[in-house]
């Protein structure tokens, strides 16, 4: 199968599947989107929707955000990971957004680059699923599937991402990474990968990938 055809495979495997795509984290606009996915670095999108509910009650927007500390921000979300980090991050960027913009949300990734612990990920993301600008944010899920699929070399998830923007239809990319990571997590998983029931991998997976699989799933029924 050429590539153009393994990626057709993938893009219509994933419409299948996920006709309607649901948005990981749970918010209600550009800022409580960008401090949910802020929050959810090395940490699962299940418990950052756990606590996000718990920070919002008391600030959903900057002006309300600012009127906390650093530390009672912190003593919020400790239970996702990395407080300290994060919560001086958001602490500073409400106070970036009220200074600079108003207290809105820049529609822009260089604005959103420059905001305190907004990576181009986050940027990406909240560019996505905020504002609808065309953009392919990589985390864990689409680095080790684009690599299973023999579509990128899994260097780094920089290259991930090159390889992804070139390969699919600029127009596809924001449905397709939240396809991509909801297929990553229900079909093709780092840990307790069942390969018969990842239809994708089995069909277009590389082939060194498929061996490995094979090879240590033998050694476990021996």
């Amino acid at each position: 199968m050429k590539k153009s055809e393994r990626v057709d495979f993938v893009i219509n495997t994933l419409n299948e599947l996920y006709p309607h795509i649901p948005i990981p984290l749970d918010h209600k606009d550009p800022y409580t989107l960008l401090i949910a996915v802020l929050m959810s670095a090395q940490s699962t999108d299940v418990k950052v929707n756990q606590i996000t509910p718990l920070l919002f009650a008391k600030a959903d927007n900057p002006y309300d955000m600012v009127k906390l500390s650093v530390e009672e921000i912190r003593a919020i979300i400790k239970p996702v990971g990395l407080s300290p980090m994060k919560a001086k991050g958001i602490y500073g960027l409400s106070n970036i957004l009220i200074e600079k913009y108003n207290g809105l949300v820049p529609k822009s990734f260089e604005a959103l680059e420059e905001l305190p612990a907004v990576g181009h990920k986050t940027a990406s993301v909240v560019m996505a699923q905020a504002f609808g600008v065309p953009a392919f944010p990589v985390d864990t899920h689409i680095h080790r599937l684009m690599y299973r699929w023999n579509l990128t070399n899994g260097k780094n998830v920089q290259q991930t991402e090159k390889d992804a923007k070139r390969l699919f239809p600029k127009e596809k990319w924001n449905d397709l990474h939240l396809q991509i990571i909801w297929y990553g997590r229900e079909y093709s998983p780092a840990r307790a990968w069942n390969l018969d029931k990842d239809i994708i991998t089995k069909s277009i997976g590389r082939k060194q990938v498929i061996h490995e699989y094979y090879k240590k799933n033998k050694k476990k029924t021996n």
